[in-house]
């Protein structure tokens, strides 16, 4: 064991071994070209930073009904598997390992990117406010999934995996998190539906196990990314707890590589009794990443507690690739600003 538990070893799922506890969290840059292809500087991106133990992708679309913003890179044309199969390369030729984290938007989304058709949501409500990145466009009413849409959709994450395995990734995560499509089932904000897909907490759950039934069947090492608290693109409802109190020790049922804290900030709410990590490790028992707003020292500590076996690290990662370096020897990390955003570097 080493001095710093942030740079011990750890193997994950039983097959694959990281060289630390550090994980570069999934965070979207939206500078893929304008056919969703990865480009040689998102491939010079993630190689920069493969001293991470786990380096996880951005998020990526699992179909053409899945975007929400623009440039968003995905993975289900030939030429979008043949792009991260670069990226893919030039991390495991700098020694590292990546998962892809695949994703459908959902609601959160505008009819600018899915020619003129509506975004596809569990029920009919709208999400309010400005679409990212346009001058005033406003969310609108989505449209509920039908039965044949719902099992569209699990199909198309199982292709996504299956996409992502051809690319050589080392594993998926797969994207129940953020207020996103899978998030969007979970939470009562929006799922008002009174079929088998809503209704209760099992019926509510049932369209993320089935997507985990079909997805650990066609990759070996599979990660879930969850948001117990409806902190984005949802509302709160108390009732959402008991939605995840029987979520999460279902999970224990399945060769999950680990669960992924998705939130901003992990911080305590007394609903949960805790932080959303402290959360889910008190209801899962396998491996749990912790994510939102941690920094080396933080990260230590919630590794020592023994809240989390992996820390993710997002906006230090941005603004020094070399995170991995400088933490090692103890050099100052550069601090992040919004306008790194602009470039990748």
């Amino acid at each position: 064991m080493s001095q710093d538990i942030l740079f011990d070893p750890m193997t994950l799922g039983n097959t694959l071994t990281l060289n630390n506890r550090i994980v570069m969290a999934p965070m979207n840059r939206s500078k893929a070209d304008d056919n969703l292809v990865p480009t040689e500087a998102m491939a010079e991106y993630y190689a920069r930073r493969a001293g991470t133990g786990l380096i996880i992708t951005e998020s990526l679309m699992i179909s053409p009904t899945a975007q929400g913003y623009p440039n968003t890179p995905a993975i289900f044309t030939r030429a979008q598997i043949d792009g991260w199969r670069k990226v893919v390369k030039r991390v495991h030729d700098q020694g590292g390992k990546i998962f892809a984290q695949i994703w459908h938007t959902g609601r959160v989304s505008h009819p600018i990117y899915l020619n003129g058709e509506k975004p596809y949501a569990p029920s009919a409500v709208a999400l309010s406010g400005r679409v990212p990145r346009t001058d005033d466009l406003q969310y609108g009413i989505p449209r509920e999934m039908s039965e044949v849409e719902i099992r569209q959709m699990i199909q198309d994450f199982t292709q996504a995996a299956i996409n992502a395995r051809e690319a050589g990734f080392d594993g998926v995560e797969v994207h129940a998190a953020n207020g996103y499509l899978l998030d969007q089932f979970l939470h009562w904000d929006t799922n008002r539906r009174e079929d088998q897909w809503g209704g209760t907490e099992e019926n509510m759950a049932r369209i993320l196990l089935e997507v985990l039934d079909a997805v650990t069947q066609q990759i070996p090492q599979v990660g879930l990314r969850l948001s117990p608290v409806a902190y984005l693109h949802l509302e709160h409802d108390e009732r959402d707890r008991a939605v995840f109190d029987y979520l999460l020790p279902r999970l224990n049922q399945y060769p999950l590589a680990y669960v992924h804290t998705g939130m901003f900030e992990d911080n305590p709410y007394p609903h949960l009794g805790g932080t959303v990590t402290q959360y889910i490790r008190r209801l899962y028992d396998g491996t749990v990443i912790a994510c939102g707003g941690y920094d080396t020292d933080s990260g230590r500590q919630t590794l020592q507690q023994g809240d989390a076996d992996l820390i993710a690290i997002g906006r230090p990662l941005i603004a020094n690739p070399d995170y991995i370096e400088k933490v090692r020897s103890n050099q100052p990390l550069i601090s992040y600003s919004a306008d790194m955003l602009d470039t990748l570097r």
